[in-house]
């Protein structure tokens, strides 16, 4: 027997309980792992809360490290005894040990430790596809102004120094002067406060009334109106995240008035669909990280029995940079 985190029905942060669970052997194409540490997520509350539902009972978690335990038929790229991590669906990762689709477990570096790597998969990969997929038609250069919202969190200030060692004049927002001080030593152009500045007319006054060429959003509800504001013409709305709560429809006859906007959302597991993209995103957030250009900021640990403490954090905004669980 070995310890899970598992939900019998969506709620709050009372119904996440651990649990005794029996882990079996990997079939094909499948990993069994040991966790040494996994990572938190914003995406963890949507499955808890039923905003993205789940059939029950559900472990959830989409992020974590440790060690390879066995290997099913036909996987090729992990061995037993490899050290590990992923961003991977489907949810599980709240455990001590796991069975998994293999196609998304990548090998970690040794530089990289587990902490780092439970903290940095699922946020880095984001950043990756973000800064180097998630384009405006007319691209991004160096000097090239961007904004991204809850630039404090953890794919932010991910973000923001990758945004940096490109040449990108970031522009981030957070709650408080704290977060901000935070966003700015981490290579942000800029840091707004929106609880005590307009965000939109900042934007403008920074750019000289152009705007930003693109907008990357993980807030949803609560900045999504005046985020189309920042843009200039031709720019992109780029929504990869709810955290305020869903966007509301809205009238497409907007976007040519605002300057003939584009307008995506995005989600992680389309870009690591295949075992190739995975290990190529990967290799780039590898290689980013152990170049020392952008540094993984664990900021709050949290042990697997304290999870319900851990998600009334997350979702109260009391966090910073990344947080892990341990074992």
């Amino acid at each position: 027997m070995t310890l899970a985190v598992q939900i019998r029905q969506h709620g709050g942060p009372e119904e996440l309980q651990v649990v005794d669970v029996t882990v079996g052997a990997p079939g094909p194409g499948e990993v069994r792992i040991r966790h040494h540490a996994i990572g938190l997520n914003f995406i963890d509350v949507y499955h808890r809360t039923g905003l993205y539902p789940l059939s029950m009972p559900a472990t959830i978690g989409m992020e974590g490290a440790g060690v390879i335990e066995a290997v099913g038929e036909g996987v090729t790229h992990l061995q037993v005894g490899d050290r590990a991590a992923y961003a991977s669906n489907p949810p599980g990762a709240y455990c001590e040990v796991r069975v998994m689709p293999a196609k998304c477990v990548c090998k970690l570096p040794d530089a990289i430790s587990f902490e780092t790597g439970a903290a940095m998969m699922l946020k880095g990969l984001t950043a990756q596809y973000l800064l180097k997929k998630t384009l405006p038609v007319e691209g991004l250069q160096p000097g090239d102004h961007v904004l991204f919202h809850a630039a404090a969190g953890g794919v932010g200030l991910i973000a923001t120094q990758w945004a940096k060692a490109l040449g990108l004049q970031l522009i981030g927002t957070a709650g408080s002067d704290a977060k901000c001080q935070l966003v700015r030593g981490n290579g942000a152009a800029h840091a707004i406060n929106y609880n005590q500045e307009d965000f939109a007319a900042r934007v403008k006054e920074i750019t000289g009334g152009k705007g930003v060429k693109v907008v990357y959003d993980s807030v949803g509800k609560d900045t999504w109106d005046k985020s189309l504001d920042c843009l200039r013409p031709f720019g992109l709305m780029a929504s990869f995240g709810n955290a305020s709560g869903p966007v509301p429809p809205f009238a497409p006859g907007a976007l040519g008035a605002k300057g003939s906007l584009y307008i995506t959302r995005q989600t992680l597991f389309t870009h690591i669909a295949t075992r190739e993209s995975t290990q190529a995103m990967a290799d780039e957030l590898f290689a980013v990280v152990a170049s020392g250009q952008v540094k993984i900021h664990i900021d709050q640990r949290y042990p697997l029995a304290e999870v319900q403490q851990a998600h009334r954090d997350l979702e109260a905004r009391k966090t910073t940079g990344c947080t892990i669980l341990t074992l």
